[in-house]
Protein backbone atom coordinates (compact mmCIF):
# COMPACT_ATOMS: atom_id res chain seq x y z
CA UNK A 1 0.00 0.00 0.00
CA UNK A 2 1.42 3.35 -0.79
CA UNK A 3 2.11 6.34 1.61
CA UNK A 4 -1.13 8.23 -0.88
CA UNK A 5 -3.65 4.90 0.18
CA UNK A 6 -2.73 4.60 3.23
CA UNK A 7 -3.17 8.25 4.22
CA UNK A 8 -7.28 7.85 2.96
CA UNK A 9 -7.90 6.57 6.15
CA UNK A 10 -7.19 7.34 9.61
CA UNK A 11 -3.72 7.35 11.49
CA UNK A 12 -4.35 6.33 15.23
CA UNK A 13 -2.59 8.37 17.62
CA UNK A 14 -0.99 7.09 20.81
CA UNK A 15 0.86 8.37 24.05
CA UNK A 16 4.57 7.40 25.37
CA UNK A 17 4.99 8.31 28.95
CA UNK A 18 8.33 8.65 31.09
CA UNK A 19 6.73 8.86 34.11
CA UNK A 20 8.75 12.45 34.87
CA UNK A 21 8.80 14.26 37.80
CA UNK A 22 9.01 17.71 37.72
CA UNK A 23 10.91 20.29 40.05
CA UNK A 24 9.55 20.79 43.15
CA UNK A 25 7.54 17.60 43.01
CA UNK A 26 8.05 14.32 44.09
CA UNK A 27 8.17 10.31 42.00
CA UNK A 28 4.58 9.95 43.71
CA UNK A 29 2.93 12.94 42.25
CA UNK A 30 4.61 11.95 39.48
CA UNK A 31 2.49 8.34 39.34
CA UNK A 32 -0.23 10.37 40.53
CA UNK A 33 -0.07 12.76 37.19
CA UNK A 34 0.49 10.17 34.83
CA UNK A 35 -2.27 7.11 35.95
CA UNK A 36 -4.40 10.74 35.49
CA UNK A 37 -3.12 11.09 32.43
CA UNK A 38 -3.83 7.29 31.60
CA UNK A 39 -7.77 8.48 32.36
CA UNK A 40 -7.50 11.77 30.56
CA UNK A 41 -5.75 9.86 26.66
CA UNK A 42 -8.66 7.42 26.87
CA UNK A 43 -11.14 9.97 27.01
CA UNK A 44 -9.46 12.18 23.99
CA UNK A 45 -9.58 9.31 22.04
CA UNK A 46 -5.49 8.13 22.19
CA UNK A 47 -5.34 4.48 20.89
CA UNK A 48 -2.66 3.13 23.05
CA UNK A 49 -0.85 4.34 26.57
CA UNK A 50 3.08 3.11 26.49
CA UNK A 51 5.45 3.59 28.99
CA UNK A 52 9.23 3.88 29.00
CA UNK A 53 11.81 2.25 31.06
CA UNK A 54 14.90 4.21 32.65
CA UNK A 55 16.76 3.50 35.54
CA UNK A 56 18.61 5.52 38.11
CA UNK A 57 17.54 9.23 36.65
CA UNK A 58 16.09 11.89 39.05
CA UNK A 59 13.64 13.15 36.81
CA UNK A 60 12.16 9.72 35.61
CA UNK A 61 10.58 7.37 37.33
CA UNK A 62 9.57 4.69 34.86
CA UNK A 63 11.26 1.98 35.89
CA UNK A 64 8.81 -0.78 35.95
CA UNK A 65 6.45 -1.02 32.59
CA UNK A 66 4.47 -3.62 33.75
CA UNK A 67 4.05 -1.84 37.22
CA UNK A 68 2.78 1.30 35.67
CA UNK A 69 0.97 -0.70 32.92
CA UNK A 70 -1.11 -2.48 36.03
CA UNK A 71 -1.99 0.70 37.74
CA UNK A 72 -2.76 2.33 34.39
CA UNK A 73 -4.81 -0.10 33.07
CA UNK A 74 -6.98 -0.98 35.93
CA UNK A 75 -7.89 3.02 35.75
CA UNK A 76 -9.19 2.88 32.22
CA UNK A 77 -11.40 0.64 30.44
CA UNK A 78 -10.58 0.55 26.86
CA UNK A 79 -7.79 1.95 25.94
CA UNK A 80 -4.34 -0.16 24.69
CA UNK A 81 -1.87 -0.13 27.39
CA UNK A 82 1.78 -1.19 27.34
CA UNK A 83 6.05 -0.95 27.17
CA UNK A 84 7.92 1.28 24.98
CA UNK A 85 10.02 -0.61 25.72
CA UNK A 86 10.91 -3.27 28.42
CA UNK A 87 15.02 -3.32 28.54
CA UNK A 88 15.62 -7.13 27.86
CA UNK A 89 19.74 -6.80 28.46
CA UNK A 90 18.62 -7.42 32.28
CA UNK A 91 15.55 -9.54 31.94
CA UNK A 92 14.91 -12.89 30.81
CA UNK A 93 12.34 -14.14 28.29
CA UNK A 94 10.37 -16.10 30.83
CA UNK A 95 10.37 -13.62 33.34
CA UNK A 96 8.78 -11.17 30.45
CA UNK A 97 6.15 -13.40 29.79
CA UNK A 98 5.06 -14.47 33.41
CA UNK A 99 4.53 -10.57 34.06
CA UNK A 100 2.84 -9.49 30.78
CA UNK A 101 1.07 -12.83 30.93
CA UNK A 102 -0.29 -11.87 34.25
CA UNK A 103 -1.46 -8.55 32.89
CA UNK A 104 -3.13 -9.98 30.34
CA UNK A 105 -5.14 -11.90 32.60
CA UNK A 106 -6.15 -9.36 34.54
CA UNK A 107 -6.84 -7.16 31.29
CA UNK A 108 -7.32 -9.73 28.46
CA UNK A 109 -6.50 -7.77 24.48
CA UNK A 110 -5.54 -4.25 26.27
CA UNK A 111 -1.59 -5.40 26.75
CA UNK A 112 1.08 -4.29 24.41
CA UNK A 113 4.55 -5.89 24.84
CA UNK A 114 7.01 -3.74 23.44
CA UNK A 115 10.73 -5.15 23.87
CA UNK A 116 14.14 -3.15 23.69
CA UNK A 117 17.19 -4.55 23.30
CA UNK A 118 18.17 -1.81 26.30
CA UNK A 119 19.77 1.05 27.21
CA UNK A 120 23.42 0.87 27.04
CA UNK A 121 24.91 -0.33 23.50
CA UNK A 122 25.41 1.73 20.10
CA UNK A 123 23.43 0.97 17.17
CA UNK A 124 24.96 -1.14 14.76
CA UNK A 125 23.75 -1.08 11.85
CA UNK A 126 27.11 -0.23 10.09
CA UNK A 127 26.07 3.02 8.05
CA UNK A 128 27.97 6.25 7.67
CA UNK A 129 27.32 8.83 9.78
CA UNK A 130 25.27 11.72 8.12
CA UNK A 131 27.53 14.35 9.35
CA UNK A 132 24.98 17.86 7.81
CA UNK A 133 21.28 18.59 9.07
CA UNK A 134 19.13 16.71 6.11
CA UNK A 135 15.89 18.19 5.00
CA UNK A 136 13.92 15.80 2.95
CA UNK A 137 10.76 16.45 0.66
CA UNK A 138 7.76 17.69 2.93
CA UNK A 139 9.89 19.64 5.60
CA UNK A 140 11.18 16.48 8.06
CA UNK A 141 14.66 17.08 9.70
CA UNK A 142 16.64 14.56 9.69
CA UNK A 143 19.96 15.94 11.62
CA UNK A 144 23.29 13.76 12.21
CA UNK A 145 23.34 11.28 14.88
CA UNK A 146 24.11 12.40 18.27
CA UNK A 147 27.12 9.96 18.84
CA UNK A 148 25.90 7.89 21.37
CA UNK A 149 29.45 6.00 22.50
CA UNK A 150 29.95 8.55 25.36
CA UNK A 151 26.88 8.19 27.06
CA UNK A 152 26.54 4.57 27.05
CA UNK A 153 30.68 4.51 28.42
CA UNK A 154 29.29 6.51 31.08
CA UNK A 155 30.22 5.99 35.17
CA UNK A 156 26.40 5.76 35.32
CA UNK A 157 25.23 3.53 32.71
CA UNK A 158 28.30 0.81 34.10
CA UNK A 159 26.74 1.74 37.61
CA UNK A 160 23.56 0.66 35.98
CA UNK A 161 24.69 -2.24 34.13
CA UNK A 162 25.72 -3.47 37.42
CA UNK A 163 22.95 -2.83 39.68
CA UNK A 164 21.06 -4.24 37.25
CA UNK A 165 22.37 -7.64 36.41
CA UNK A 166 25.14 -8.10 38.55
CA UNK A 167 28.83 -7.62 38.07
CA UNK A 168 29.84 -10.75 36.31
CA UNK A 169 26.23 -10.85 34.18
CA UNK A 170 26.37 -11.08 30.84
CA UNK A 171 22.87 -10.67 29.13
CA UNK A 172 21.63 -13.28 26.89
CA UNK A 173 22.09 -12.06 22.89
CA UNK A 174 18.88 -10.40 22.28
CA UNK A 175 18.27 -12.12 19.28
CA UNK A 176 17.99 -15.45 21.15
CA UNK A 177 15.47 -13.57 24.13
CA UNK A 178 13.12 -12.64 21.40
CA UNK A 179 12.95 -15.77 20.00
CA UNK A 180 12.44 -17.78 23.73
CA UNK A 181 9.67 -15.19 24.20
CA UNK A 182 7.99 -15.97 21.13
CA UNK A 183 8.21 -19.60 21.75
CA UNK A 184 7.27 -19.18 25.05
CA UNK A 185 4.07 -17.16 23.99
CA UNK A 186 3.59 -19.96 21.33
CA UNK A 187 3.91 -23.04 23.63
CA UNK A 188 6.86 -24.10 21.12
CA UNK A 189 9.33 -23.76 23.57
CA UNK A 190 12.12 -27.02 24.09
CA UNK A 191 15.22 -27.03 25.89
CA UNK A 192 18.36 -28.43 24.45
CA UNK A 193 17.97 -31.24 26.63
CA UNK A 194 14.56 -32.02 25.24
CA UNK A 195 12.42 -30.48 28.45
CA UNK A 196 9.15 -28.17 27.46
CA UNK A 197 8.49 -24.92 29.07
CA UNK A 198 4.75 -23.68 29.54
CA UNK A 199 3.81 -20.76 30.71
CA UNK A 200 0.04 -20.78 31.13
CA UNK A 201 -0.66 -17.23 31.24
CA UNK A 202 1.84 -16.31 28.62
CA UNK A 203 0.10 -19.58 26.01
CA UNK A 204 -3.30 -18.42 26.79
CA UNK A 205 -2.49 -14.09 26.22
CA UNK A 206 -3.59 -12.14 23.72
CA UNK A 207 -0.61 -9.83 24.15
CA UNK A 208 0.48 -7.90 21.08
CA UNK A 209 4.61 -7.78 20.47
CA UNK A 210 6.14 -4.94 19.57
CA UNK A 211 10.00 -4.53 18.89
CA UNK A 212 11.20 -1.14 19.00
CA UNK A 213 14.40 0.55 17.78
CA UNK A 214 16.68 3.51 17.20
CA UNK A 215 18.57 2.26 14.00
CA UNK A 216 18.50 -0.10 10.67
CA UNK A 217 20.62 -2.53 13.15
CA UNK A 218 18.87 -5.50 14.90
CA UNK A 219 15.77 -4.35 16.18
CA UNK A 220 14.40 -3.72 12.60
CA UNK A 221 15.85 -7.18 11.63
CA UNK A 222 14.48 -9.38 14.60
CA UNK A 223 11.47 -6.90 14.24
CA UNK A 224 10.88 -7.93 10.14
CA UNK A 225 12.40 -11.44 10.81
CA UNK A 226 9.72 -12.31 13.62
CA UNK A 227 6.98 -10.60 11.48
CA UNK A 228 6.86 -8.40 14.37
CA UNK A 229 5.41 -4.70 14.73
CA UNK A 230 8.05 -2.35 15.13
CA UNK A 231 8.13 0.91 16.34
CA UNK A 232 11.03 3.58 15.23
CA UNK A 233 12.24 6.56 17.69
CA UNK A 234 12.01 9.79 16.15
CA UNK A 235 12.63 11.34 19.03
CA UNK A 236 14.94 9.55 20.52
CA UNK A 237 16.98 9.08 17.52
CA UNK A 238 15.69 11.71 14.85
CA UNK A 239 18.77 10.79 12.59
CA UNK A 240 17.70 7.49 11.82
CA UNK A 241 14.13 6.68 11.49
CA UNK A 242 14.09 6.46 7.63
CA UNK A 243 16.91 3.88 7.69
CA UNK A 244 15.07 2.33 10.28
CA UNK A 245 11.54 1.72 9.28
CA UNK A 246 12.97 1.18 5.37
CA UNK A 247 14.94 -1.56 6.45
CA UNK A 248 12.14 -3.40 9.09
CA UNK A 249 9.81 -3.05 5.43
CA UNK A 250 12.62 -4.31 3.15
CA UNK A 251 13.33 -7.52 5.23
CA UNK A 252 9.81 -8.18 6.76
CA UNK A 253 8.41 -11.77 6.51
CA UNK A 254 4.27 -12.29 6.58
CA UNK A 255 3.82 -13.97 10.20
CA UNK A 256 0.61 -15.97 11.75
CA UNK A 257 -0.14 -12.66 13.78
CA UNK A 258 0.86 -10.24 10.83
CA UNK A 259 0.33 -10.17 7.17
CA UNK A 260 2.35 -6.49 6.80
CA UNK A 261 4.97 -4.55 8.04
CA UNK A 262 2.90 -2.35 10.74
CA UNK A 263 5.16 1.16 11.96
CA UNK A 264 4.51 3.10 14.78
CA UNK A 265 6.63 6.15 14.93
CA UNK A 266 7.22 8.30 17.89
CA UNK A 267 7.17 11.99 17.98
CA UNK A 268 8.21 15.17 21.24
CA UNK A 269 5.94 17.30 21.11
CA UNK A 270 4.43 20.37 22.92
CA UNK A 271 1.29 21.79 21.81
CA UNK A 272 -0.72 25.12 23.35
CA UNK A 273 -2.93 27.59 22.35
CA UNK A 274 -0.59 29.99 21.21
CA UNK A 275 2.81 29.40 19.68
CA UNK A 276 4.30 31.55 22.07
CA UNK A 277 2.79 29.72 25.43
CA UNK A 278 3.71 26.67 23.78
CA UNK A 279 7.71 27.67 23.39
CA UNK A 280 7.57 28.65 27.05
CA UNK A 281 6.10 25.63 28.46
CA UNK A 282 9.18 23.37 26.19
CA UNK A 283 12.10 25.89 27.63
CA UNK A 284 13.24 23.50 29.86
CA UNK A 285 13.50 20.62 27.35
CA UNK A 286 16.95 21.55 26.10
CA UNK A 287 18.33 21.39 29.95
CA UNK A 288 16.12 18.48 30.81
CA UNK A 289 18.10 16.49 27.65
CA UNK A 290 21.43 17.98 28.44
CA UNK A 291 21.31 15.92 32.08
CA UNK A 292 20.85 13.28 30.00
CA UNK A 293 23.27 13.28 27.15
CA UNK A 294 26.01 14.15 30.25
CA UNK A 295 25.39 10.71 31.44
CA UNK A 296 24.47 11.99 34.46
CA UNK A 297 20.50 11.30 34.35
CA UNK A 298 17.82 13.34 33.46
CA UNK A 299 17.23 16.37 36.02
CA UNK A 300 13.85 16.97 37.50
CA UNK A 301 12.14 18.68 34.63
CA UNK A 302 12.19 22.79 35.06
CA UNK A 303 10.07 25.45 35.16
CA UNK A 304 10.92 27.92 32.37
CA UNK A 305 12.10 30.41 34.53
CA UNK A 306 14.71 27.91 36.27
CA UNK A 307 15.63 26.71 33.05
CA UNK A 308 16.03 30.54 31.50
CA UNK A 309 18.68 30.56 34.96
CA UNK A 310 20.93 27.21 34.36
CA UNK A 311 24.05 28.05 32.46
CA UNK A 312 24.57 27.44 29.05
CA UNK A 313 27.10 26.94 26.56
CA UNK A 314 27.93 26.52 22.73
CA UNK A 315 28.77 23.06 23.39
CA UNK A 316 25.62 22.07 25.24
CA UNK A 317 23.77 23.39 22.32
CA UNK A 318 25.94 21.18 20.18
CA UNK A 319 24.63 18.27 22.46
CA UNK A 320 21.03 18.80 22.30
CA UNK A 321 20.46 20.36 19.03
CA UNK A 322 19.02 17.43 17.20
CA UNK A 323 16.38 16.90 19.67
CA UNK A 324 15.40 20.67 19.91
CA UNK A 325 15.11 21.02 16.01
CA UNK A 326 13.53 18.10 15.84
CA UNK A 327 10.55 18.51 18.78
CA UNK A 328 7.09 19.80 17.10
CA UNK A 329 5.95 22.78 19.46
CA UNK A 330 3.10 24.94 18.30
CA UNK A 331 -0.54 25.10 18.51
CA UNK A 332 -2.52 22.22 17.84
CA UNK A 333 -2.49 22.86 13.79
CA UNK A 334 0.89 23.65 13.37
CA UNK A 335 1.87 20.24 15.10
CA UNK A 336 -0.61 17.67 13.31
CA UNK A 337 1.07 19.85 9.83
CA UNK A 338 4.17 18.64 11.60
CA UNK A 339 3.43 14.88 12.54
CA UNK A 340 1.70 14.51 8.97
CA UNK A 341 4.86 15.09 7.48
CA UNK A 342 6.36 12.75 9.33
CA UNK A 343 3.64 9.61 9.15
CA UNK A 344 3.53 10.79 5.29
CA UNK A 345 7.50 10.45 4.95
CA UNK A 346 7.97 6.95 7.04
CA UNK A 347 4.57 6.06 5.91
CA UNK A 348 3.95 5.11 9.68
CA UNK A 349 0.70 3.01 10.55
CA UNK A 350 0.52 5.08 13.46
CA UNK A 351 1.67 7.85 15.25
CA UNK A 352 3.33 7.68 18.95
CA UNK A 353 3.39 11.23 20.86
CA UNK A 354 5.61 12.16 24.55
CA UNK A 355 5.28 15.29 25.93
CA UNK A 356 7.07 16.98 28.79
CA UNK A 357 6.07 19.96 30.57
CA UNK A 358 6.70 20.91 33.97
CA UNK A 359 3.00 21.40 35.46
CA UNK A 360 0.57 18.24 34.61
CA UNK A 361 -1.68 20.47 33.86
CA UNK A 362 -0.11 21.75 30.73
CA UNK A 363 0.80 18.19 29.44
CA UNK A 364 -3.12 16.92 29.84
CA UNK A 365 -4.06 20.16 27.76
CA UNK A 366 -1.16 19.86 25.46
CA UNK A 367 -2.81 16.16 24.96
CA UNK A 368 -6.16 17.13 24.80
CA UNK A 369 -5.70 19.90 22.16
CA UNK A 370 -3.79 17.89 19.90
CA UNK A 371 -6.38 15.10 19.99
CA UNK A 372 -9.24 17.17 18.93
CA UNK A 373 -7.26 18.56 16.29
CA UNK A 374 -6.02 15.40 14.73
CA UNK A 375 -9.27 13.70 14.94
CA UNK A 376 -10.35 16.89 12.98
CA UNK A 377 -8.49 15.76 10.04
Amino acid sequence: MTGAARNSRAVPLSVLDLVHVSSGSTAREALHNSVDLARRAEEFGYARYWFAEHHLNPGVVGVSPALTIALAAAATNEIRVGAAAVQMGHRSALSTVEEFGLLDAAHPGRIDLGLGRSGGRPPADGAPARTRTQVLPGGLVLPPPFPVAQLVGSPRFALQRELLGGPDHTPQPYDEQVADLLALLESTYRHPNGEQAHVATGEDSDLQVWIHGSSAGDSARLAAEHGLRFGANYHVAPAHVVDAVTAYREQFRPSASLARPHVIVSADVVVAETTDVARELATGYGPWVRSIRTGAGAIPFPTPDKARALPWSASDNDLVVDRITTQFVGTAAEVADKLQVLQQTTDADELLVTTITHDHDDRVRSFQLLAKEWQQR
